[in-house]
């Protein structure tokens, strides 16, 4: 009998520590839903720019910073996956948002990490939020690298806004991002997305013919 016990006790657990997980993957799929709130400001209706990707395409930058600075790179690209997944609770805010609204980052982390079964996630962007290890220096520059992408994709159609973002207005300090950047391999690679067009790597590929 101690031993059917043990069973349903060990099975509830199992089952509470699943339905925990499950909940955590639902709550990181609205992360698809939220979209970044540089819209306002930037003056354009991307609708395919949200938490998600921008965090995807972080994570695949944060993959080649890492190798370039011959880190850890499973630590980065899940830094760089996990560095914007508070916002799924706190949402987006823009830097004149920012001025009025305080966010409970670590508060947010200890509830929505914390409590899952296993810590790695939560000591990932603790580490990441520290920022005194080399790969959480990659990994925010890799988040800072993507804005720059993201601007230099936007001039590119003929965002004014984005423009002034990119080089700075008369007089100014130039993108702030780029400003920011803490390593040298980053800012080497800023520079090449400054001087290449975003459509030139498909210059090779295509044909008016299938195959």
């Amino acid at each position: 009998m101690p031993t059917i016990i043990a069973k349903k006790q060990a099975n509830r657990v199992t089952q509470a520590i699943e339905r925990r997980i499950a909940d955590f993957l639902f709550e990181v799929g609205t992360m698809r839903k939220l979209f970044r709130m540089h819209r306002q400001t930037l003056l354009t209706d991307d609708m395919s720019d949200n938490i998600a990707t921008h965090s995807y395409r972080v994570a695949i930058i944060g993959w080649f910073l890492a190798k370039l600075e011959k880190t850890d790179p499973y630590k980065v690209v899940m830094m760089c996956l996990l560095h914007d997944l508070d916002e799924a609770r706190s949402g987006d805010h823009n830097w004149v948002q920012k001025r009025y609204v305080k966010i409970f980052a670590e508060e947010i982390t200890k509830e929505q990490l914390g409590t899952l079964p296993f810590l790695d996630l939560f000591d990932l962007t603790k580490e990441y939020m520290e920022r005194t290890t080399k790969e959480s220096i990659v990994a925010k520059d890799a988040d800072l690298l993507d804005q720059i992408l993201l601007l230099r994709e936007y001039e590119w159609q003929g965002n004014r806004e984005a423009k002034l973002w990119l080089h700075g207005k008369s007089g100014g300090k130039g993108n702030a991002q780029y400003q920011k950047l803490k390593l040298e391999s980053t800012r080497r690679l800023a520079r090449a997305i400054y001087t290449t067009d975003p459509s030139s790597w498909w210059d090779h590929l295509w044909t008016s013919k299938n195959r």
